[in-house]
């Protein structure tokens, strides 16, 4: 990496940076990089490694690096895990969201449009946090005797709105799912195509699920099974219902807002829950946690980062 000298720098920094924005750039350019390109044998960057890395700035101490950091806001954080997405069609998929989402708000009746999900929770509570003693044991999650059953929601969320149309049942499968969907049609009885934003799981494109609904376009491939039938069942429905499937970017659920609504469900209900000999009962709690959506939520636009007014 090299650098020009620049006439009339800042004398608060080496005449290689003409101003702190520049030098910040920099730095920060650098500290996202892996230091085996600059010949650092570690996976994470030090101060000694980083003057060596960046001679141009002239410091003389790892003190007066830190310092420097300082002035531009740059300290150590702890990690967050992260996956970039595979898809090839990212920006296009997003494209295709985009502008569908646009049609929504311009015609909201006719074409409204909802982010789908699924959600496995179980009998047992989840881990978290809660207030306890300072010193001495932590709080507990109250654990059953029994088998840890599992629940699996599916769910739509209006973009425009926050509301929210869901089923609850021990399995969802194809049949599940197309009820869902017409649940979701008996909701908007206006629309002229109702867009359906979810991710790739393979059961929103499974034959049965797609004679359910008018006919498709499906501008990016579809991964199926490959023990799965091509054509749905001859006893299989054909409603016609007015729904689009619209895919989002493989392994990106930063994607699909309703990914935040678990998170809440998760907040207020499931994490340290006491219900674990009743599973039933945390059902109904689950159940009237999602009913406070059923026509809508601005609380829950914001909280998804949708509605940000």
């Amino acid at each position: 990496m090299v650098f020009d000298p620049v006439e009339g720098a800042s004398p608060l920094f080496p005449p290689h940076y003409p101003n702190a924005d520049k030098a910040k750039r920099v730095l920060l350019a650098v500290v996202h990089r892996d230091p085996a390109e600059y010949g650092c044998d570690r996976s994470r960057w030090t101060l000694s490694a980083l003057r060596q890395a960046l001679p141009l700035l002239g410091l003389g101490s790892d003190a007066g690096l830190c310092r420097l950091f300082g002035r531009f806001g740059i300290v150590s954080k702890r990690a967050r895990y992260y996956v970039h997405s595979p898809d090839p069609y990212y920006e296009a998929k997003l494209a295709l969201l985009e502008s569908c989402l646009q049609q929504s708000r311009d015609d909201p009746q006719a074409y409204p449009l909802l982010y789908l999900d699924e959600l496995t929770y179980y009998r047992q509570p989840s881990l978290s946090v809660a207030y306890e003693a300072r010193g001495g044991a932590g709080p507990l999650a109250h654990r059953s005797y029994r088998s840890n059953s599992t629940m699996r929601v599916g769910a739509a969320m209006d973009a425009l709105s926050g509301k929210v149309i869901y089923r609850q049942s021990r399995r969802l499968g194809c049949a599940e799912l197309v009820r869902l969907y017409h649940d979701i049609c008996q909701a908007y009885p206006q629309a002229r195509c109702i867009y359906l934003v979810g991710d790739n799981w393979p059961v929103h494109y499974h034959p049965d699920v797609l004679a359910a609904l008018m006919p498709q376009e499906l501008p990016f491939p579809v991964h199926l099974s490959p023990s799965w039938p091509r054509e749905p069942r001859p006893s299989v429905r054909r409603l016609n219902l007015p729904i689009r499937l619209l895919p989002l970017p493989t392994y990106a659920p930063w994607t699909n807002p309703i990914e935040k609504l678990w998170r809440w469900l998760y907040q207020t209900v499931l994490h340290l829950h006491r219900l674990a000999d009743d599973f039933r009962a945390l059902a109904d709690r689950v159940a009237a946690f999602l009913d406070q959506f059923a026509y809508g939520s601005t609380d829950l636009l914001r909280y998804t980062g949708i509605w940000t007014r």
